[in-house]
C-alpha cells in the first residue's frame, strides 16, 4: 500500500510539473537558462541599430527638430520544429518550421520575413480541426464559397457541417455575405507548406544581458495548432525556443512626444508583431 502511494505521489508531482513547465514561462525560462548556463539562441544580428537609423533616416526624421533617442534591443521568441510531412501521394518532405510565440504566425521565409496570417485567429478562438477543415475549404476555393457548394465538399450529415459553419462563425473566423461564406480575416494568408525557408546562423548569448518579449503562446498551443492545420501526417522530430532580435528605435518629437518604430536586427526592416504594438 505505500508503494501504490508513493507512485500515486509521484505521478501527481510528474503531472504537475508538467502543467508548470507548460504554462509558466517564467518558471520555465528560469529552470532552462540554468542548464543552458545563461545563455539562449538567437539568429543572428546583422544590421546595427546606427545602420538602420542611417538608412532610413530621412523616413524617420522630417526635419532637424526631430532626434533620434537611445535604441534597445529585444529578442522575440520563435518556436523551432523540425518537422516532416507529405508533400504529396508519393513523396515525404522535410525541413524546418518558424513559428511566433509572441503573433502566433508561421514565418514563411527569414529573409524577408514574411508571415502567415490568420493561425493567430485561431488560436485565440481555439479552433479545433472540424472549424480548420471549414476554413481550409473556403481557402482552397478562393477564400469565399456558397453553402450548397460547401455541402457538396464535404461527405457528412448537411446538419453537422451547419454545426460546423456555426461553431467557425460564433469564433469569428469566417463570416456570412449574402449567400457566401469567406474567411473572416483581412489578407488572410493561410496556404501554406509547413515549411520555413532559414538560412541563417543561430548563435548562442547570455541571458543576463537580454531583454526578451513576452511570449503570448505556448509550446503546447503552437504544437496542437500545427497539427490540426498540417494533418495526420504531419509530425514534430524535435522543437526548441529561439529568438529574433530586434531593435525598438525612438524618435523624439518637437512637441516632446516620442514615435517608436520596430526593426528586424536580422534583415534591417520593418517588423510589426502583436507584442511590438
Amino acid at each position: 500500500m505505500k508503494f501504490i502511494f508513493t507512485l500515486f505521489i509521484l505521478g501527481g508531482l510528474a503531472v504537475g510539473g508538467w502543467y508548470v513547465w507548460d504554462s509558466q514561462p517564467s518558471i520555465r525560462n528560469f529552470i532552462q537558462d540554468k542548464f543552458d548556463g545563461g545563455e539562449f539562441r538567437t539568429l543572428e544580428i546583422r544590421h546595427t541599430a546606427e545602420q538602420i537609423m542611417g538608412a532610413h533616416k530621412q523616413q524617420l526624421l522630417k526635419n532637424s527638430e526631430y532626434t533620434f533617442l537611445e535604441p534597445k534591443l529585444q529578442f522575440y521568441p520563435y518556436l523551432l520544429m523540425e518537422v516532416k510531412y507529405c508533400k504529396d501521394n508519393h513523396t515525404t518532405g522535410e525541413g524546418v518550421l518558424l513559428w511566433g510565440l509572441t503573433d502566433g504566425e508561421m514565418v514563411v521565409d527569414t529573409l524577408t520575413w514574411q508571415k502567415t496570417h490568420g493561425f493567430e485567429d485561431c488560436l485565440l478562438a481555439k479552433a479545433e480541426k472540424n472549424d480548420f477543415n471549414v476554413i481550409k475549404t473556403i481557402v482552397e476555393s478562393g477564400g469565399s464559397l456558397d453553402r450548397e457548394k460547401l455541402y457538396q465538399k464535404f461527405k457528412v450529415e448537411s446538419d453537422i457541417l451547419d454545426d460546423w459553419i456555426e461553431s467557425c462563425r460564433a469564433k469569428k473566423l469566417i463570416a456570412l455575405s449574402g449567400n457566401k461564406l469567406r474567411l473572416h480575416f483581412q489578407d488572410p494568408r493561410l496556404e501554406v507548406t509547413p515549411v520555413t525557408r532559414l538560412e541563417e546562423w543561430l548563435v548562442t548569448i547570455p541571458a543576463k544581458y537580454s531583454v526578451q518579449a513576452k511570449k503570448n503562446y505556448s509550446t503546447a498551443q503552437i504544437k496542437k495548432l500545427t497539427h490540426i492545420v498540417f494533418g495526420n501526417d504531419f509530425a514534430i522530430r524535435k522543437m526548441k525556443e529561439v529568438f529574433l532580435p530586434v531593435y525598438s528605435i525612438s524618435i523624439q518629437n518637437p512637441d516632446g512626444s516620442t514615435l517608436t518604430t520596430h526593426w528586424n536586427a536580422l534583415n534591417g526592416k520593418r517588423f510589426e508583431d502583436s507584442a511590438s504594438q
